[in-house]
């Protein structure tokens, strides 16, 4: 069966795939991103990755993959097939295309964001299906946006585009890692959650699921700390609606896990807070951790279908 590799490249651990035309998985598989060892081993592991799902592919369908698709995380420009920038990577500038093109024996190989080809997916494939025009937010360790238009991910002249979590919502709050005061994921992402939550329960190993568990209970310190997170998530949600006037809104990462926890009070919040906007369907993520491996897939899709009418 034609098939292409795909490659989801995390601060901790990779998930690959080879993904069928359809989106079918036809074989996963996941290893540590080994990051602690430096940006070069890291890259050193996607390439042997990736080379030894070439060789699988060989093996189990007569023939090697068409093509592959990687997605990873920061800064990338896709044009150009560079892995700009990564803090929990620690690369920089790294030609991540050429190389695995290089390793792969001249395959097609497509360069995405992680979190756009994980909102590529879910608008294809999971909960934005059948939408026109779209907005995906992972709530994780920090918050990244994918703007879904007519099929296809919005990547912005700079490759920026959605970065819905340097949005200010708090301009006296924290200082947050891009170097602004007050940024969206500084209070509303799953990490800033497990902070708050920690320093109210007193306990280190206290955690975003841990505070969830606790409003469901009625905690009245824990409704404390979700309610800061959902005002302000609304607050820049806000800010997101009125710019794109998206028709759903996806809700995915560790924080979406909590279900109703979230959703309904953001869902209140945000009526609250707009005025002659529409209120977009906001709804969970359906494609789970498996998001960002076929994004990746269709990205490699999408390349071949382009070289066909080119």
């Amino acid at each position: 069966m034609r098939n292409v590799i795909a490659l989801d490249v995390g601060g901790t651990g990779m998930k690959a795939a080879l993904v069928a035309a359809d989106g079918a998985l036809l074989y996963e598989a996941r290893r540590p991103t080994q990051r602690k060892r430096g940006a070069e081993a890291v890259v050193a592991s996607i390439l042997d990755f990736a080379a030894e799902l070439r060789q699988l592919s060989d093996e189990r369908f007569g023939e090697p993959a068409a093509a592959a698709g990687v997605a990873v995380p920061g800064i990338v420009d896709e044009q150009q097939g560079i892995a700009v920038y990564a803090a929990n990577l620690g690369w920089r500038d790294v030609p991540l295309r050429a190389h695995l093109a290089e390793r792969l024996g001249g395959m097609p190989v497509a360069l995405g964001h992680d979190v756009r080809a994980g909102g590529l997916a879910e608008g294809r494939l999971g909960a934005g299906r059948g939408a026109d025009r779209f907005l995906f937010l992972s709530l994780g360790t920090g918050i990244a946006g994918a703007i879904g238009i007519d099929g296809r991910i919005e990547a912005g002249a700079h490759g920026c585009a959605g970065e819905i979590g340097h949005i200010v919502v708090r301009p006296r709050g924290a200082v947050c890692g891009c170097g602004a005061t007050g940024c969206l994921e500084t209070v509303a992402s799953a990490s800033a959650v497990s902070r708050a939550w920690a320093a109210a329960g007193d306990d280190p190993e206290a955690d975003a699921a841990h505070c969830a568990k606790a409003v469901a209970s009625g905690d009245p310190r824990a409704l404390a700390v979700w309610q800061e997170a959902v005002d302000a998530l609304a607050d820049g949600l806000v800010t997101g609606l009125t710019l794109l006037d998206p028709r759903t809104l996806i809700i995915g990462g560790g924080l979406a896990e909590a279900g109703e926890t979230l959703f309904a009070p953001l869902r209140e919040a945000v009526e609250e807070r707009i005025t002659f906007q529409q209120a977009p369907h906001i709804v969970p993520a359906a494609l789970g951790d498996t998001a960002g491996c076929l994004g990746a897939g269709l990205l490699a899709w999408d390349l071949l279908s382009a070289e066909v009418t080119a």
